[in-house]
């Protein structure tokens, strides 16, 4: 009996997916649930795994854009398992290469004079505007393949021959390809301006140095500044709520609740979940989300749902050693939060000159929606409860706030 596999829905909203990778090769024999591609999404890379045990035959190709319920494969359930190794040894696979290959005809090499190019070739070459006889060919008889093509450098006058440069052309994710439209509509259709301060993290730096050893024996997680930051921008929103909503055409959505989406690292680059009704929860609540978050983004198991639906975004770019920057708007929300790196500066305090650990801070935001006078109240209010911790955000009773 022949299994036709259909591309799942990984997502509400998300139509078509793109095979980014397959993990098995035509002919195989796959068993249940073994994972046997990566397909992205606009949204976030899944695995596909095999709806039953069989021998596969791939239905599209790598790079391909398929419909969601389209057919990418077929598994015959009726076929025995091979012996051996369920893909072919390399000299295996070059031996039944080699068996099949034709030498080609003489009156079709012949044809091929040196400088001509195949048709994939000579399109590369035309978006290139490089004439093919500048080009020497690396196929039977000069001739120029699309490997020649892809690698071939518009001259800048004569020729050079240099082994060393090299250059590749290669497609982009259906990821990045969403990210990078998200980004550039983000910017055309928004007021979007960048409004910037400056925190003395100091007291935060005193409370973890005192608590963080206790927190993390108790809690198994670590006291880290992300919860500090949560918790200052949920108090914010309830300030300012025109920064907690979004246009939608002539109308304006307003939250009572903030889901907080985070920017995390991943391996198929930078993913944005959500901490789900973070004005509920203390600050072990962030810290255990944002860990859970983090080790499924790492780990390639985030899932779309936990991508979707945030209110107000929080970035931290100083991981990276960003001292200041201007962060781009995450769509539809109106708003998001740039976090920097922490130098030690001198700064005026009580009119003496001090070193402090200060971070720079960077709120982005749609002025479509959300004045002036909102978003510089926002950020200073940011800045007064990282300033104020143990005052603003626990209550005036640190062991109580991080539940010690």
């Amino acid at each position: 009996m022949i299994l036709e596999m259909k591309v799942p829905s990984p997502g509400e909203s998300i139509t078509e997916v793109e095979i980014a990778s397959w993990l098995v090769e035509d002919g195989d024999y796959v068993e249940k649930d073994q994972a046997i591609a990566e397909v992205d999404s606009d949204k976030a890379t899944l695995e596909l795994p095999a709806e039953e045990s069989g021998i596969i035959t791939l239905k599209a190709e790598e790079g391909d854009a398929v419909l969601v319920g389209a057919v990418v494969c077929l598994i015959d359930m009726s076929a025995a398992k091979k012996d051996g190794s369920v893909k072919k040894k390399p000299e295996q696979k070059a031996a039944a290469e080699k068996k099949v290959e034709v030498e080609p005809k003489v009156e079709e090499a012949s044809t091929y004079a040196t400088g001509s190019a195949s048709p994939a070739a000579k399109k590369i070459l035309a978006e290139k505007s490089i004439d093919p006889a500048t080009i020497k060919g690396s196929g039977k008889d000069g001739r120029i393949t699309k490997d020649d093509a892809l690698n071939a450098v518009p001259s800048m006058g004569e020729a050079i021959n240099d082994d060393d440069r090299k250059s590749e052309r290669k497609k982009l994710s259906m990821l990045r390809r969403k990210v990078a439209e998200r980004l550039v509509s983000v910017k055309n259709e928004t007021a979007m301006l960048t409004t910037f301060n400056e925190v003395d993290m100091q007291p935060i730096f005193e409370l973890r140095k005192k608590y963080k050893e206790t927190f993390k024996d108790k809690h198994e997680v670590s006291l880290g500044f992300m919860s500090f930051f949560t918790l200052a921008v949920v108090r914010a929103l309830k300030l300012f709520p025109d920064v907690n909503s979004m246009i939608d055409g002539d109308f304006k959505i307003s939250y009572d609740f903030a889901d907080i989406s985070i920017a995390v690292s991943g391996p198929k680059g930078l993913m944005v979940p959500v901490i789900r009704n973070a004005q509920k929860l203390t600050f072990r609540g962030v810290e255990s989300e944002v860990k859970r978050l983090a080790i499924r983004a790492r780990d390639g198991e985030i899932t779309v749902e936990e991508m979707t639906g945030g209110t107000f975004t929080i970035t931290n770019g100083g991981v990276f050693g960003s001292m200041l920057s201007t962060p781009i708007i995450n769509p539809p929300q109106s708003a998001i939060l740039g976090m920097h790196n922490i130098v030690e500066r001198p700064v005026a305090i009580n009119g003496k000159v001090e070193i402090r650990p200060i971070m720079y801070v960077a709120l982005s935001y749609d002025h479509r929606i959300i004045d002036g006078k909102e978003s510089v109240g926002f950020l200073v209010a940011v800045k007064e409860a990282l300033e104020n911790p143990v005052e603003i955000l626990m209550d005036k009773n640190a062991k109580k706030a991080l539940e010690l």
